[in-house]
């Protein structure tokens, strides 16, 4: 066995998985094309011709399957109360998860502008976090999220009943296929928010033409997004050392911090923020002590989605591997290699 699949096997104690996995992230900052100013101009010169070449998104199905059609238990019994399957907000460092998914949700409606009444809507909406959180802060605005999994879907939809929320809609579908209006959705949308979709996306120059086309003249689209500092590059499976690719994220992209400031054809930018990486390696190990709480409860939905026990152990370690690569990835060198983008575009 290579050392990554012993510590698929948990034969492997975390230190030693974490300070491997330090190492091959280091390795990537280490790259010639990384530290050779004139290379990464290249580089990234390729990387842009690359985005414009490609659809909006490749291997969206894979994508789904890695993540958003696990089932949905898996995700209750580790994630926060509000589900929210992205970076959380730790202001002093000592808040719970709980606590991190309100901070954040609540920096997006400040950094977005919004207000009651606005018509919005949650672009690739995962399992509800933000589209609950605002159907029941703004009660009279139109809320609409696109989720392209139905479970997701039918998830959401219980809890807006549940909660006797009645401005909010959610509809199946793929972004690179998607358009309004369909499904009884038209147009026109003060607020368009998308919480950590664009990483699956590759042109976006088409994606934002598309984004334009929803929003009334005022309207404005915000963006959080992971990114790094300076480099930007797509999530390949070239050797073993690419298991994140190739089991959580495949046809991904890793933009930089400034990516989208090539693509302001019919969107620019009005501002933007970063969030320290410090924020999402809070998060993620938050996620991995949730994961390791509820074992016993985790394994007989492995058993039953993976096919077994054998398949159930592999799949609990990998997933903890997942969280661990994340907060390592976030955290190195005080969070200020890797963070996260937030975006707000405006109509030209």
């Amino acid at each position: 066995m290579n050392p990554i699949e012993w510590v698929e096997q948990g034969l492997v104690p975390d230190i030693i998985a974490r300070a491997g996995m330090r190492r091959l992230i280091r390795s990537r900052l280490q790259a010639p094309e990384s530290v050779d100013q004139e290379r990464r101009s290249e580089a990234f010169a390729r990387f842009l011709g690359e985005l414009r070449a490609s659809p909006i998104a490749v291997n969206t199905a894979d994508a789904n399957v890695q993540h958003y059609e696990v089932p949905a238990a898996f995700f209750h019994r580790h994630l926060g109360p509000c589900l929210k399957y992205s970076c959380c907000l730790y202001p002093t460092g000592r808040e719970s998860l709980a606590e991190a998914e309100q901070q954040m949700l609540a920096l997006y409606a400040e950094r977005a502008g919004l207000k009651d009444g606005m018509r919005i809507m949650d672009l690739g909406c995962g399992w509800g976090s933000l589209s609950l959180w605002l159907a029941a802060r703004y009660p009279g605005s139109e809320i609409v999220g696109l989720s392209n999994s139905h479970g997701q879907r039918e998830f959401i939809m219980g809890q807006a009943a549940e909660r006797g929320l009645k401005n909010l809609n959610i509809i199946t579908g793929d972004v690179v296929t998607f358009d309004c209006p369909a499904e009884g959705i038209a147009g026109g949308f003060d607020r368009v928010m998308s919480i950590e979709m664009f990483e699956h996306m590759k042109n976006y120059g088409l994606l934002l033409n598309k984004i334009s086309r929803w929003l009334r003249p005022e309207g404005k689209l915000f963006v959080h997004i992971f990114a790094h500092k300076l480099l930007a590059y797509h999530y390949e499976v070239q050797d073993e050392n690419d298991w994140m690719t190739q089991y959580f994220f495949l046809g991904g992209t890793m933009p930089s911090e400034h990516l989208f400031a090539h693509f302001q054809d019919d969107l620019k930018i009005a501002r933007q923020w970063w969030v320290s990486g410090r924020h999402y390696e809070k998060t993620s190990n938050h996620w991995l002590a949730g994961m390791d709480a509820a074992r016993d409860q985790i394994m007989p939905i492995f058993e039953q989605a993976y096919g077994g026990p054998k398949q159930a152990r592999i799949w609990f370690n990998r997933w903890r591997m997942f969280y661990m690569a994340v907060a390592e990835f976030f955290g190195l060198d005080g969070g200020n290699e890797w963070g996260v983008g937030h975006y707000l575009f405006e109509k030209r």
